[in-house]
């Protein structure tokens, strides 16, 4: 079973924790990773671009000028594709770019980048953070006290604490997630993983 050090919020080793096999000793598959994180910035795209067909285009009533005669090509209206102002022919409109994944697979993918990160030893956990009240100055001195204030850092809380949330508001490289909320590109993008020791239960149950 893996295990990793325990700090105290002052940076102190504490003693050890033992981690779940299933999640920080899974196997590490690249394809399923990229797949995963490939729907989930898919599912990400807003998807409300959109423009407008002939149908859709006010004017053009009227045919230009007439059917005959002219020695130019028939024209039925000034909205068609070819005229300036005219609808625009395979443009984008509004669709979904949500893509379905196996609920195995996204299970797979995030025990794998668990794993991932604990091989490259960017895991740290943390007995308690112990904010009272909302203040950055005490969590950025938590994050100098690991060394660990330099990079991106992902928070994994036990549930929403709003003391802590406010406090990492203002740093832009700290994101707070709760334990049950996990995903995988939140995970690949942080330098740092730090969870709360009561986190680890709550991510045994959800995930292992």
């Amino acid at each position: 079973m893996p295990k990793t050090t325990l700090y105290s919020r002052t940076g102190e080793e504490i003693g050890e924790v033992e981690l779940s096999e299933e999640l920080f000793a899974a196997p590490i598959n690249t394809a399923v990773l990229h797949q995963v994180v490939t729907a989930q910035l898919a599912g990400r795209h807003l998807g409300t671009h959109d423009t407008k067909k002939r149908g859709e285009v006010s004017g053009g009533g009227r045919k230009p000028y007439r059917q005959k005669g002219t020695g130019r090509a028939r024209q039925g209206s000034t909205r068609s594709p070819q005229f300036r102002g005219g609808g625009v022919v395979f443009g984008p409109h509004p669709r979904s770019y949500a893509q379905r994944l196996p609920r195995q697979m996204k299970r797979l993918a995030l025990c794998g980048a668990l794993t991932a990160k604990l091989d490259d030893d960017a895991i740290r956990v943390l007995d308690e953070f112990g904010l009272e009240e909302p203040k950055t100055r005490d969590l950025v001195g938590v994050l100098d006290a690991l060394g660990r204030s330099d990079g991106r850092v992902l928070i994994v809380a036990t549930a929403t604490d709003e003391a802590l949330i406010l406090s990492a508001r203002n740093l832009p490289r700290v994101e707070v997630i709760r334990a049950d909320s996990l995903n995988v590109v939140a995970l690949l993008n942080a330098d740092t993983v730090l969870i709360e020791q009561p986190a680890l239960s709550k991510m045994e149950e959800v995930y292992a």
